[in-house]
């Protein structure tokens, strides 16, 4: 019997928005690539995109041999969980397509496995093509797509680029999975740097993106994550690098009196049920200020913790300019690119960010929990929720001990609720 593995992926540039997937059936043994499907599906959700994906997936693995054993590889955690039974699906337009997928193989020759999203960068990309051709107005799908294979004919193909399983993955990158390499970091300022991110790969971490404001009734109430920045530290008013390999400021005492006037005005809402907060100094003093005021106490989670910015911690923009040059226009250009010394870089810090949220989404469902932060977390928060382009990090201000809110439904939808809120600090 012949084994087949699906790596599958879709997209929606809004939420509901422009729209694709992308997936490609591999030969188990050899790890060669069989068939790739793409399409542009017009304006639909996230999910129903990932779905698409899947069942594309499994068509095309099922036309090239109807009694082979599949197994599916997905970085989206609610198709896996949805189709391994392990999670109920409640959204309605995601019924119908999971019972489809479903139905393709007999129970039991189809298993599925959570991936990181950077493993998953073959069917990403051939989604972010389809979506790119959608924008100007092209309908392109690869040779030997499903909607070739449900044709049963090249004619079946929509108008466009045809590709086969052999074609150079490099030869286009889509514009829109460029990541926000040059983001603003805790440089302790909200400046933004005007500089080009070029055209690396976007890790996509996070597949999440924003819902339309509303949900279906069955859905729940939503994970919802106040976001709060800490308090100003002495690094602050120099504007210089901050992250998490540095000296590790405590709070000064502007920060302290802004960290007391947030929990003033959170203790007047009344909606806070929880506070989590980074493991470094600035963040856990923030916490504590706001935890003592609201009776809670304070839980560490790592994944909250700033970028480490290697060498360039405690020095301005101006001076890591100076001293390495090569290094930042390297980090200005790629997500993958690492500060000098060793740092992290943006691809690694947006994929624990991503990692982390799924985890709390799933700890703090139907409750409000304080999340307190750093810049370059909670800028990737948002940015993520809302399914927003990277370039869109440079338009965020986001200020020290500012609020912002995202509230995440159990169809794996975000909404953004609130963004750098400061009318406490006034």
């Amino acid at each position: 019997m012949r084994e087949f593995v699906v790596e599958a992926d879709g997209g929606s540039r809004g939420n509901p928005g422009p729209a694709g997937y992308g997936a490609v059936v591999l030969d188990a043994a050899t790890g060669e690539s069989l068939v790739e499907a793409a399409e542009y599906l017009g304006v639909v959700t996230n999910n129903v995109a990932e779905y698409r994906g899947l069942l594309a997936g499994l068509r095309a693995a099922k036309e090239l041999d109807p009694d082979a054993r599949v197994h599916v590889r997905m970085d989206s955690k609610l198709v896996v969980e949805q189709m391994s039974g392990r999670w109920k699906i409640k959204h309605p337009d995601m019924k119908p397509l999971a019972a489809e997928a479903a139905r393709v193989f007999p129970p039991g020759r189809v298993t599925y496995e959570w991936i990181p999203r950077a493993d998953n960068k073959h069917a990403d990309r051939l989604a972010n093509e389809a979506m790119d051709a959608g924008a100007r107005g092209e309908q392109w799908s690869p040779a030997g797509s499903t909607a070739e294979l449900d044709a049963g004919s090249a004619a079946g193909r929509r108008s466009g680029t045809a590709r086969t399983a052999g074609a150079a993955v490099g030869e286009r990158v889509a514009q829109a999975a460029r990541t926000g390499a040059e983001a603003e970091v805790e440089v302790e300022t909200d400046a933004d740097i005007d500089a080009d991110t070029g055209a690396a790969a976007d890790v996509r971490a996070a597949k999440t993106v924003a819902s339309p404001g509303w949900g279906p009734p069955d859905m729940g109430a939503p994970a919802t994550f106040v976001l709060l920045r800490h308090g100003e530290t002495p690094l602050t008013p120099q504007k210089r690098f901050s992250g998490s390999g540095g000296s590790d400021p405590s709070l000064s005492s502007v920060g302290r009196e802004q960290a007391a006037r947030v929990a003033a005005s959170l203790a007047r809402r009344g909606t806070v049920q929880a506070v989590v907060a980074s493991p470094l100094a600035r963040t856990r003093e923030t916490a504590g200020i706001v935890a003592d005021r609201l009776g809670l106490e304070v839980t560490i989670e790592e994944g909250l913790r700033e970028t480490d910015f290697g060498a360039w911690e405690g020095l301005t923009f101006g001076e890591v300019r100076e001293r390495y040059p090569a290094d930042l226009d390297a980090w200005l250009s790629s997500p993958d690119a690492r500060p000098t010394g060793g740092g992290e870089s943006f691809a690694a810090t947006g994929e624990r960010v991503a990692a982390t949220r799924d985890r709390l989404v799933a700890a703090y469902a139907g409750r409000t929990v304080l999340l307190v932060s750093h810049v370059t977390p909670i800028k990737t928060f948002l940015r993520l929720a809302l399914g927003a382009p990277p370039e869109s990090l440079f338009r965020m201000e986001l200020s020290a001990a500012s609020l912002s809110a995202v509230a995440y439904y159990a169809d794996g939808g975000a909404s953004v609720r609130l963004f750098n809120e400061t009318s406490h600090l006034r």
